[in-house]
């Protein structure tokens, strides 16, 4: 249990040896726990974060809103617990700009010092004020991504290993957002992602499952599964959009890749599947935080 998600910190490395030198059987648990994300569905050492989610099953989160801090902070969980050990993965505070909106994002919720080894990135949301009407619509370009990961077969790289420090710099964004008439452009500094040399191979374009219209209700509504239980504008689900020819199954092509919603005040649901990885989930669910006029 030690270095499986009931432990609210990240297990030290020293740890997980430990447990390997136990005995044989422990040791062959301690090899399965550490494989990556899609391969064993755990987010184990910090490097989970930037590896892309399991196929079959979501990768469960929750993230906490603090107004009063502007701060918001994802843990690994169905739902927040009592004792509030949960394990936190990653936070990020907003700073509001003239023209955009910054988020830096961080391995721990009191320090977003750039200087500091849990820094991670910035992440940058430029917008234009153009009104439209009814549900929120998405856009989402992943420039670390090829559109040939969700084809039958396909593949997505894996950082199997972590620079010196974990803000190492890096030039070219790992994704952009949009929503509609709004340019919504996520640039991400230290990415620790490969990124697709331009017009190399076609990107991966995420955008909003279209939700249908309740009479009854009168609002817009989407099958959450369960996960999500307060209406919001917030609330989302994405999933690829793939031309006829790409060797993409129909069935692939309906597939959440990642869904957020509200569940209690300043409470939200995060669950994401192959091929985003935690961080670019968060980085996507966090344009959802910023109010857009154009959109609501």
């Amino acid at each position: 249990m030690r270095v499986e998600e009931s432990e609210s910190s990240w297990p030290a490395r020293v740890v997980v040896v430990h447990c390997a030198s136990v005995c044989r059987s422990w040791r062959e648990i301690t090899k399965e726990i550490v494989k990556t994300p899609e391969q064993c569905g755990r987010l184990t050492f910090p490097i989970s974060l930037k590896q892309p989610g399991p196929r079959e099953s979501p990768i469960q989160c929750f993230i906490k809103r603090d107004n009063a801090t502007s701060t918001f902070l994802l843990y690994y969980g169905l739902v927040p617990s009592e004792g509030e050990n949960d394990k936190l993965l990653l936070a990020a505070r907003k700073i509001r700009r003239a023209t955009c909106t910054d988020f830096i994002v961080s391995l721990v919720s009191d320090d977003f010092s750039r200087a500091s080894n849990t820094y991670v990135a910035t992440i940058t949301y430029e917008l234009n004020v153009l009104r439209s009407r009814g549900p929120r619509r998405m856009h989402c370009i992943m420039h670390s991504i090829p559109m040939s990961s969700i084809e039958e077969g396909g593949t997505v790289q894996t950082l199997t290993s972590i620079p010196e420090t974990f803000n190492s710099q890096f030039p070219h964004p790992s994704s952009s957002i949009g929503k509609e008439l709004v340019s919504d452009n996520s640039s991400a500094r230290a990415s620790r992602s490969p990124v697709l040399a331009e017009g190399s191979e076609e990107l991966l374009v995420l955008k909003n499952k279209a939700p249908r219209w309740h009479e009854q209700l009168q609002c817009w509504c989407l099958n959450f599964r369960g996960r999500v239980t307060v209406a919001s504008v917030k609330n989302f689900q994405l999933v690829a959009t793939a031309e006829p020819s790409h060797n993409v199954p129909a069935a692939d092509q309906e597939r959440v890749i990642l869904q957020f919603g509200k569940i209690g005040k300043d409470i939200f649901t995060m669950d994401y599947f192959y091929p985003l990885s935690a961080f670019q989930a968060f980085a996507i669910c966090l344009s959802s935080f910023d109010t857009k006029p154009a959109c609501e």
